[in-house]
């Protein structure tokens, strides 16, 4: 009884393994890659490409829809796919999508390279930080090294390399048709049901023949955590973060104690802070929102009747406007969220800077410096020393010359808790 129960036991654990072991046949992997080429979207799909390669899936299809973003993020992503044991397919899609700029070398990258109809690939030239054009030593020295990295991407996948060259040089931009005349992708796929027909029973070079009779899909989903990257990546998200972050220790500066805004602005400063680094910033950009914080600052110590606050204003309008200067509407900030934060984060500089300004120069109104120049009347006759009422109280005074009693007085100093008066009249 004994051996049976052994038996079956290690049955069934040979069963699982061998379960287990062909598990990943027939399923595919599909990742949905949209938006700017970033630090957050390259982390995403190494991460996928990864659990594609440790559980051994048919293929892993990259759902691809972008205008470009950052070189060192799209390498990443290419050695990734590169790395993979799995064969990749980059699949530019929906109708209307594009692999632009760093997407090309994304695309070029995959084992089998696909576009839906309506798509477009190319435009690969590199900019710089802010979308401007790179100094002329520094752009020949960028694109020679973007240049030799695509045809070394395209020799290895065996598509055309000259093509690519002119894409980075030329900026040149194809259809999905013209691409696969090209040979620059290998398919064009009306749809996911299409691409995966397609691609069964293909070869893979260095890899196994793609079986996906009636394969299993499993989308794979972003993380809480690649959620948050791309969140504050976003150029938006990011310029409203600094600014929260500017007003919050702004105001702890203005009322020392507060304690909570101090803590929220820096949390909110460290967080767009991190944004900057994957975006394309000006930091000249920055130095002007940062101006116009000290300008604000200076409105509330130096009586400038307001100029401080425009030159604030100016800065942080300008500023804003420097921040994410990109050839792609995707990496700028967009104008209904930077006028309305501008005006409302202006407007709190303001009435801040004001508030505080107003309460120094103001009259004290408690403690013996709210006693001085106020009016009260001799209870006592001060010959020199006396009483006197002020505020409700009576107080002992003392004056220059005999004040008599009725008489109205004015307060002119508090010293030792004796009041120093002389006549309202007195000249």
């Amino acid at each position: 009884m004994k051996y049976k129960f052994f038996i079956i036991t290690l049955l069934a654990l040979l069963l699982f393994s061998f379960v287990n072991a062909f598990a990943g046949e027939n399923e595919i992997y599909i990742i949905k890659a949209s938006g700017a080429v970033s630090p957050a979207l390259a982390d995403f799909l190494k991460q996928g490409i990864k659990k594609a390669s440790d559980n051994d899936v048919s293929c892993i299809i990259i759902e691809l829809n972008t205008p470009g973003g950052l070189a060192e993020s799209m390498r990443d992503i290419v050695m990734a796919i590169l790395a993979s044991k799995v064969p990749v397919v980059v699949y530019v899609s929906p109708s209307g999508a594009r692999a632009a700029s760093a997407g090309v070398m994304i695309t070029m990258a995959a084992d089998i390279a696909a576009m839906a109809p309506g798509t477009n690939i190319g435009a690969a030239h590199p900019v710089g930080a802010g979308g401007k054009e790179i100094e002329k030593v520094m752009s020949e020295k960028v694109v020679n090294d973007m240049v030799a990295h695509a045809r070394s991407i395209a020799g290895k996948r065996g598509r055309n390399a000259e093509w690519v060259e002119k894409a980075i040089r030329e900026n040149v931009s194809v259809t999905e048709t013209e691409a696969l005349k090209e040979n620059v992708i290998d398919i064009v796929a009306t749809d996911m049901d299409d691409l995966i027909r397609q691609i069964n029973g293909r070869e893979i070079k260095d890899k196994e023949v793609i079986n996906l009779d009636n394969p299993t899909r499993t989308i794979l989903e972003e993380t809480i955590r690649t959620k948050i990257l791309k969140i504050i990546s976003d150029p938006n998200i990011a310029y409203i973060l600094m600014m929260i972050g500017m007003a919050g220790i702004y105001f702890e500066l203005s009322h020392p104690g507060a304690i909570f805004p101090g803590v929220v602005g820096a949390i909110a400063i460290v967080l767009a802070f991190f944004a900057f680094q994957t975006l394309p910033v000006n930091y000249a950009g920055i130095l002007l929102i940062i101006l116009g914080l000290i300008f604000f600052i200076m409105e509330m110590m130096i009586a400038s009747y307001g100029l401080l606050s425009i030159a604030g204003i100016t800065s942080l309008f300008l500023g804003s406007l420097m921040l994410f200067e990109n050839v792609s509407p995707e990496l700028r900030v967009a104008w209904h969220v930077l006028l309305p934060t501008i005006v409302i984060v202006s407007a709190f500089f303001v009435t801040l800077a004001s508030l505080v300004f107003k309460a120094q120069v103001s009259k004290p109104k408690t403690g013996a410096n709210g006693l001085v120049g106020e009016i009260g009347v001799v209870k006592e006759n001060i010959m020199p020393e006396g009483k006197v009422f002020v505020h409700g109280e009576l107080w002992n005074a003392t004056s220059k010359s005999m004040i008599n009693k009725g008489t109205k007085v004015r307060v002119i100093k508090v010293v030792n808790l004796m009041l120093d008066v002389e006549p309202v009249n007195f000249k």
